[in-house]
């Protein structure tokens, strides 16, 4: 099992066991982090007995690199035999029922970049060049993240989930946008890597911890350090979600 954990996030790969770390720099060509709140290593360990390979901290587009760059480290997990991946984010709440401090499950995706990590040249070992998307967040999955919730008795918001380049945080009038096109959620990751990740043939789940509530008529100022004191809260719920969910995976044999 695969995971890329988001802004302040850390209290997941705290729950991998027997832990054995890689920082960034180690890693030939991996983009590192420039961001504060995330981390910087590739740990392997296991989480409920299954074997785990976790991104602690990723990289993003307003660093200056390309989608292709970005997606890296999704691409270099699948390489390394992942099959199941978790992408996680820390994201603003779009849709005015979400509360800040929960978890939202993504459904679906609307990539707003403008940008592709499947621009130029076809690697065709990794994948088609044209990748279908009709169901690009596995519902096996979601299922079971929802039963694995109701078992925890953690709340578990639905949506779909928006990417935008940033770094700048969103106006009022691109929220009220962005809703009207049908997200829930917001951020500045997660899409791009599900594109590559889908790509490669890689089943996903998705979870936005929901740090901040965006009310196009009554915006509240916000900041990045904000954003990652909601996410260390939350991030305790995720971490318990994402091991229940990686226990309850059935045995890929």
């Amino acid at each position: 099992m695969g995971l890329v954990l988001g802004s302040g996030l850390g209290a997941v790969h705290e729950k991998i066991t027997s832990p054995v770390d890689l920082p960034y720099p180690e890693i030939p060509g991996l983009p590192r982090s420039t961001v504060e709140g995330h981390g910087g290593f590739l740990r392997f360990g296991q989480l409920s007995g299954r074997p785990v390979l976790a991104f602690s901290g990723r990289v993003h587009l307003y660093e200056g690199l390309s989608a292709a760059e970005a997606c890296l480290p999704v691409r270099l997990l699948s390489l390394l035999g992942v099959r199941t991946l978790i992408l996680t984010n820390a994201a603003g709440a779009l849709n005015p029922l979400f509360s800040a401090g929960t978890l939202m499950l993504i459904t679906d995706h609307i990539n707003l970049t403008g940008q592709s990590p499947l621009t130029g040249a076809n690697v065709e070992a990794w994948g088609p060049r044209f990748p279908d998307l009709s169901q690009a967040w596995s519902p096996e999955l979601a299922a079971l993240a929802q039963s694995q919730a109701r078992a925890l008795g953690l709340a578990l918001e639905r949506g779909v989930y928006i990417q935008v380049p940033g770094p700048q945080l969103e106006t009022a009038a691109e929220t009220r946008a962005y809703r009207q096109l049908g997200a829930d959620a917001i951020g500045m990751s997660t899409a791009i890597e599900a594109i590559a990740a889908r790509h490669m043939g890689m089943k996903l789940l998705g979870i936005s911890c929901l740090t901040n509530k965006n009310l196009p008529d009554c915006m509240a100022a916000t900041s990045h350090q904000e954003v990652l004191a909601m996410a260390g809260k939350a991030s305790a719920d995720l971490a318990r979600l994402i091991e229940a969910v990686a226990g309850a995976l059935p045995d890929p044999g």
